[in-house]
């Protein structure tokens, strides 16, 4: 069994990504420019966007924090959007999730320019990665393909299931798999709370991506021997034997699990770094297509 570090992939693309930065500076060049926007102050939000600007810092991109009160009105947030899309500077626009309620998570990822929209989440980067066109891919999705590919994980032909259907992970992840590329060629099945016989279409698995944010869903008796797991899944479970109170799981019942993988990602530090690295190259790109 081997662990798929995020943390040590992360930082190879991070690095990769500092070097080009720095000849985009030697040769006077505009740098990269990521705006974050923040409404409210959820305290995993708020984690979340810290450590993207915190990480654009390490790379040396330029970042916008944009913190916009809970209240903020449907409008006036939509209005705040289009003035960071006329804004030439900017080259990319993340809204973190989710929103309050009065507020219309589509009508915010569809006002976005889509030139711009680093996340991946507009309609017309959806689309295009259906019709497997060049676009921006959903940052978790790409993290983890930049992983499988880092460890070179021989994904033809192999049947794949994934656990989830959002489009942030599941839909995204399962297109990836399916595409002509490397790595991808998988013979790919989404599977989901409706899924029958959910246990023994995963032992048919070579590959299993659990994406459905249910704490250490996946276990032992759903695996094969041998297979890949990445765990996408990231929850706060009460454990009174933490001075925090809670302890980070999984979707994975990782201790009994990860004896019968080949490969397979922890919680935290596998799939978690690996998103905001796909986000940084993202937005590497959105500037190189702009400028």
């Amino acid at each position: 069994m081997q662990i798929l570090d995020g943390q040590v992939v992360s930082q190879a693309t991070k690095d990769e990504l500092k070097m080009k930065v720095g000849q985009l500076t030697a040769a006077g060049k505009k740098v990269p420019h990521l705006a974050a926007v923040l409404v409210g102050s959820n305290g995993a939000s708020e984690t979340y966007v810290g450590s993207k600007v915190k990480t654009c810092e390490e790379i040396g991109y330029k970042s916008t924090l944009l913190r916009l009160p809970e209240d903020i009105s449907e409008f006036k947030l939509l209005q705040a959007i289009e003035d960071l899309n006329n804004d030439p500077d900017v080259d990319g626009i993340l809204v973190q999730l989710p929103l309050p309620k009065h507020i219309s998570e589509a009508k915010v990822i569809e006002t976005i320019d889509p030139s711009k929209d680093v996340d991946g989440f507009h309609p017309m980067s959806a689309g295009k990665l259906v019709q497997g066109l060049p676009t921006f891919v959903s940052a978790t999705p790409h993290g983890i393909m930049l992983m499988l590919e880092h460890y070179k994980i021989d994904t033809k032909g192999k049947h794949a299931v994934v656990i989830g259907r959002s489009n942030i992970v599941g839909r995204p992840m399962s297109i990836l798999l399916s595409a002509n590329t490397n790595p991808g060629n998988c013979t790919v099945t989404v599977c989901h709370s409706q899924t029958k016989n959910l246990k023994e279409i995963c032992l048919q698995a070579d590959i299993i991506v659990a994406a459905l944010g249910r704490p250490e869903f996946v276990t032992a008796d759903m695996v094969k021997e041998g297979a890949v797991v990445i765990d996408v899944g990231i929850t706060r479970v009460a454990d009174t034997t933490k001075k925090r109170g809670y302890s980070i799981k999984g979707d994975v019942d990782f201790q009994n699990v990860s004896p019968k993988c080949s490969y397979i990602t922890p919680v935290p530090g596998g799939v978690g770094p690996m998103t905001i690295a796909a986000l940084m190259a993202n937005t590497y790109r959105a500037c190189m297509e702009r400028n």
